[in-house]
């Protein structure tokens, strides 16, 4: 990802920020500036809260590009406690036994490093299971 979008991108991707359609109260993330249930304007900021639950989930074994030193890792639908359904990297789920319906919170982890040693980390949202603590 290129640096200016990464710089444009970091609301959404460090604080899970997407908006709220001020017409009929849906919950939109990502933004979009035009609400997908009623078709009207919605540039109101909203942060959600960061808990939602395992809708599905799948488990990466041959990985794109640049992301071969975490193989294999945990991509899972997450339903948020507001209702979308985002998709998100699992993390600190080690052997644990993942499965539908898990509880989960959103943390902020390296996604990746852009380049060589000297290149810039990016940074944005995974999910974890609920009760795992700091890591």
């Amino acid at each position: 990802m290129e640096v200016p979008r990464n710089w444009r991108l970091q609301k959404q991707r460090l604080a899970l920020v997407g908006e709220i359609c001020p017409h009929c109260q849906a919950k939109i993330f990502p933004a979009r500036d035009v609400c997908p249930q009623c078709g009207g304007e919605a540039k109101t900021a909203f942060k959600f809260s960061g808990k939602g639950e395992v809708y599905s989930f799948t488990t990466m074994y041959s990985v794109p590009s640049g992301f071969e030193q975490n193989a294999p890792y945990t991509v899972a639908l997450v339903k948020l406690e507001e209702g979308p359904i985002i998709t998100a990297q699992l993390t600190d789920v080690g052997e644990r036994e993942v499965k539908i319906g898990t509880p989960v919170e959103m943390v902020t982890r390296r996604i990746r490093q852009d380049g060589d040693e000297r290149g810039m980390l990016i940074y944005g949202y995974k999910f974890r299971p609920v009760g795992l603590g700091p890591h």
